[in-house]
């Protein structure tokens, strides 16, 4: 099964051809991904419609740079997936249409990927993993404690009720005048710095739920950054550090919540998967094993390049769903808001709408 995989939900235009092999084990034929940092660097953030003309502009030669790379043609494709969210809507609309497209000239199955599905099937496409398993995804837009019990098959036990980690991450960054993208800034001046010089809360520290919370831990940072002006390279160092330590100490709280709920419903997990941007942070991979070894399970995270936004992703999700019979008409509709687990409802305080993909 060969299935060509298109992602644009927000600042990475990507495409990959991924090859599902009988026995279910995976190959990556090809993985192009176009980054555009550089285009909204000066922003200190991503603006939604440049980067969906970026799309526009880049996607065309992107999927035809992964067709050519994988040596495969249009008409051997057993399917075009894309991230039908969710997602910035504007860059959303560019990749279904453009698979839609494919789909129809060359008359080949149509999948609307959850871009979070993808993210949760990750695993499955670089280690051929088990269900069920724990997932934890972290990034800009999510920040999710999930049970991944099969195909389809998503029990949120866990999410934000505020920002999402990846951009509290960017906030701290952008209030200490730190550069574009602001995550691994903060990790790099954190690095250098004192942990235990700003006494930050640990939000939901100690709840019996696993839902998190960041917005208040943010606000601390910046009334300590206020209060302290002009601020010093050593300052913004340890800021960052004791922001970083009150960050490890709740996610590994909360994680360890998350985990025990996983084990009331659905027994011991396979393992502990780690995805999105947040999860290239060294410090949050080191908490990550301590909550892994604790729990006696497995701590797996995907290499970088497949944690970040990727077209490999898109490809093995579809291509999953296809080997279950599951594929999309031409209607499929873009969604700015897409749900992992549709039974799941908003925790008590959900302020941020982002929060609620």
């Amino acid at each position: 099964m060969l299935v060509l995989g298109i992602e644009t939900t927000c600042d990475e235009t990507a495409a990959a051809v991924v090859e599902r092999q009988a026995d279910g084990q995976a190959k990556i034929l090809s993985n192009v991904v176009r980054s555009q940092t550089d285009e909204h660097a000066r922003f200190g953030g991503v603006v939604p419609e440049i980067a969906a003309r970026a799309h526009v502009d880049l996607l065309d030669g992107i999927v035809a740079s992964a067709m050519k790379e994988a040596g495969v043609s249009y008409g051997q494709l057993s399917a075009v997936a894309a991230a039908a969210g969710p997602g910035l809507i504007g860059g959303v609309i560019v990749g279904l249409t453009t698979a839609k497209a494919i789909a129809m000239v060359h008359d080949t199955p149509l999948i609307a990927v959850n871009h979070l599905e993808a993210h949760a099937l990750t695993p499955r496409l670089t280690c051929a993993l088990a269900f069920p398993y724990c997932l934890f995804l972290a990034s800009g837009g999510h920040t999710q404690i999930v049970a991944v019990v099969g195909v389809g098959e998503y029990v949120r036990l866990g999410t934000t009720v505020d920002d999402a980690m990846g951009e509290a991450f960017d906030k701290v960054a952008k209030m200490l005048s730190l550069p574009y993208p602001g995550g691994p800034q903060v990790e790099r001046a954190a690095a250098g710095g004192d942990p235990t010089r700003f006494a930050f809360p640990r939000p939901m520290l100690g709840r019996p739920d696993a839902n998190f919370s960041l917005s208040g831990l943010k606000t601390a940072v910046r009334n300590e950054a206020s209060r302290l002006e002009p601020l010093e390279p050593q300052d913004i160092s340890d800021l960052c550090a004791s922001f970083q330590a009150a960050v490890l100490e709740a996610t590994a709280d909360r994680l360890t919540v998350g985990l025990r709920l996983f084990q009331e419903r659905f027994g011991t997990p396979r393992a502990l998967v780690a995805a999105g941007g947040v999860a290239a942070n060294h410090a949050i991979r080191s908490a990550l094993q301590d909550v892994a070894a604790k729990a006696q399970t497995t701590l797996i995270i995907p290499p970088p390049a497949l944690c970040t936004d990727n077209g490999a992703m898109i490809a093995w999700a579809g291509a999953e769903r296809m080997a279950l019979g599951l594929t999309d008409t031409l209607e499929a509709p873009p969604r700015a808001r897409w749900l992992l687990d549709a039974n799941a409802k908003a925790p008590a305080g959900h302020a941020n709408s982002r929060a609620g993909y």
